[in-house]
């Protein structure tokens, strides 16, 4: 029996899956799952509950579990062998049930792990279509469904869309229904299908037609309107012809190859316009350099490079009037080969040449002088000092125009130099440094007689006190002025200008400026109150007498003294006209308010332009067609005001129309 037991034991020892591997034995495998371990780890929890049970019966009195007062050995000693191995089969059935039934319940709780990870995912992408969706359509539910139901749908509906066909292969166009070959350049149409190329194009134009509807109205700025009026232009209505196509030429800069043959007076407008646009560079000024002209302007040379320059003399060799501003990299090696090459000039203006050194300015004096008419130089400040103006003295006896402005290195010395100039008619100076009024005086004594120009700008000797010597001089010296400028000083009173334009045997002045012509005394602005410093109301009134029949420009900016009576009787249509005046800067005259400005537009037929800033009396004035006024003290007014209205006094008048306002120039 004890064999049998061994030997069934043997049996079931060795019992198991034999021969090939089954899906079962495979997916078992593949988890890590031992069925060895498994059925071993039953047995011993089924032999351990046997003994559990055996000992319970025992402690019980065993007598019940007996079987003719035989133990349990003896009785399952008696079994017949066929029940034994039954029984055995039974279990072995039974282990494998439980080791499917414990495999088969890990694999569906990783099976179910998988499927709530994948739903927290569709949940976490359904959730971002959501908001993305609620950005741009309103919030709520449609009818008949929810908005996760409609993603759904969406979803199905792109599962089941037509793929779209691969560059190459043929297609029907989707509004023409034309068959067409597929490219990468193939757009699509409204439904999401492909269009072929005719209807694309359609489809583009019809969409930059909608998105150029869409755009607001680029409306010109009041930064605009501030650069035109620096340029001296007041647009009304269309641009003529001859405008746009100047501007349609400083857009496309780059462009262009060459102008051809153009008129100087187009030619020196581009040059503005390329200047103020910062188009000027070594490419673009090239445009400028022709062979057969004699006029060169550069208006702004910043960019240009120091070889740059020597292109000007080498292109153009029968130049005789150069410009050139800020041309900060002329050098010494530019004016040595400008001397060598450009042997006809005649007109030299250079501003901001500050790497020339003192020695070639002399060169250019010595070699050039004799035909030299015209010469300027401005914001000077490491040359050019006073041996510099006595070489322009002594080696330029032909000069006619000299304008020095704000070079530092100039002194009481050059004033003497420049006294010696007697075919001077054009003189304009501006100096740092403080000149004598002797200094002064005997200048204009000396070429006083021939000037049709005299400028002297910001001129102050504290040394004295004020004095009308400079004006006594003037008035008993000068009687070919046309445009006299004498600003930014406090050396004279208002009875040295009435004593100036009191039978002054010059002819009437058709450019006048004595802006900024008071006390500088900022304890006391107002001046002495008996005796007022600079233009007051007695010399404002002797000047419009004497030269308000001619006049064209005046400024007269800052001269605080002068009163509000004085104006309205200057101004009043009923009694005095001037027919030729056509801008007038009042600014900073406290006293100028909406009354004034209507007579000045009565009083001057041709007025083109006014401007009053820091007027703040000034308001609700209706402007006359043609004509603008500038600087309006309301912030929420526009700067330039452009008049509509035609005035009865304005309907005799012809040409009245808006145009290039430019000042008049000596």
């Amino acid at each position: 029996m004890s064999g049998r037991r061994s030997g069934a034991g043997g049996r079931r020892n060795g019992a198991g899956i034999r021969g090939p591997h089954s899906a079962l034995t495979d997916f078992l495998a593949s988890h890590n799952i031992s069925a060895a371990e498994i059925r071993d780890s039953y047995r011993q929890r089924m032999l351990q509950a046997e003994q559990q049970a055996a000992q319970e019966q025992e402690q019980t009195g065993g007598g019940e579990t007996q079987d003719n007062g035989e133990g349990p050995s003896r009785a399952a000693d008696s079994r017949p062998e066929e029940d034994i191995e039954e029984q055995e089969e039974e279990q072995e059935e039974q282990e494998q049930e439980e080791v499917v039934a414990e495999s088969s319940t890990a694999a569906a709780e990783r099976t179910r792990k998988r499927k709530r990870e994948q739903e927290e995912a569709i949940a976490k992408i359904k959730k971002g279509k959501t908001a993305k969706k609620g950005a741009t359509k309103k919030k709520g539910k449609k009818k008949g469904g929810s908005d996760d139901e409609d993603d759904e749908d969406f979803d199905l509906m792109d599962m089941y869309r037509k793929a779209k066909k691969l560059p190459g292969q043929l297609e029907n166009c989707e509004i023409c229904e034309k068959r067409f070959t597929v490219t990468p350049y193939t757009k699509s149409g409204p439904d999401g299908g492909l269009v072929c190329a005719k209807c694309g194009k359609e489809m583009a134009k019809e969409a930059k037609a909608a998105e150029k509807a869409k755009k607001p109205v680029v409306r010109r700025g009041r930064r605009k309107i501030e650069s035109n009026k620096l340029d001296g232009l007041t647009f009304r209505g269309a641009k003529t012809l001859q405008q746009l196509c100047i501007e349609k030429l400083a857009k496309h800069a780059d462009d262009i190859e060459e102008f051809g043959d153009m008129p100087e007076s187009l030619m020196q407008r581009l040059a503005e316009i390329f200047s103020k646009k910062r188009a000027m560079n070594s490419t673009t000024f090239k445009l400028f350099l022709q062979p057969d002209v004699d006029v060169v302007a550069i208006h702004e040379a910043a960019y240009l490079e120091t070889e740059d320059y020597d292109q000007i003399f080498a292109i153009v060799p029968g130049i005789k009037k150069l410009v050139l501003r800020n041309c900060c990299q002329f050098k010494d090696a530019n004016m040595e080969y400008m001397i060598e090459k450009a042997r006809h000039l005649t007109d030299i203006q250079l501003l901001g040449a500050n790497l020339v050194s003192n020695d070639k300015w002399i060169d250019l004096f010595v070699a050039r002088g004799p035909d030299l008419k015209f010469f300027k130089v401005e914001w000077l400040d490491a040359a050019f000092d006073d041996q510099a103006v006595e070489a322009l003295a002594t080696f330029c006896p032909n000069l006619e125009r000299l304008k020095i402005e704000r070079c530092k290195q100039l002194g009481t010395a050059s004033i003497d130099a420049i006294a010696r100039m007697e075919k001077l008619e054009h003189l304009t100076l501006r100096f740092y440094q403080e000149v004598p009024i002797e200094r002064l005086i005997n200048l204009i004594g000396c070429v006083g007689a021939n000037l049709q120009t005299l400028c002297l700008e910001h001129f102050l000797d504290n040394s004295d006190d004020p004095n009308d010597h400079i004006l006594e001089a003037i008035h008993s010296t000068c009687s070919k002025l046309s445009k006299f400028r004498f600003t930014e000083n406090h050396e004279c009173s208002d009875e040295g200008y009435v004593n100036l334009f009191t039978n002054w045997a010059n002819p009437p002045l058709r450019y006048i400026d004595l802006n900024s012509t008071r006390d500088l005394d900022n304890a006391n602005p107002d001046g002495p109150q008996d005796k007022p410093i600079g233009l007051a109301s007695a010399g404002f009134k002797a000047l419009m007498q004497h030269s308000g029949s001619a006049i064209e420009y005046l400024d007269i900016s800052s001269c605080r003294h002068i009163s509000y009576a004085t104006f309205s009787e200057i101004f009043d249509p009923k009694t005095n006209v001037y027919p030729r005046l056509r801008e007038i800067n009042l600014s900073f005259c406290p006293v100028v308010d909406t009354a004034i400005i209507a007579g000045v537009f009565r009083c001057c037929p041709e007025i083109k332009k006014v401007v009053t800033f820091g007027c703040f009396q000034v308001a609700d004035v209706v402007v006359p067609r043609g004509v603008v006024l500038i600087g309006a003290p309301k912030a929420q007014d526009a700067i330039e005001q452009f008049g509509e209205m035609v005035m009865e006094f304005q309907k005799e008048v012809e040409g009245v129309g808006a145009g290039r306002v430019v000042p008049v120039m000596g």
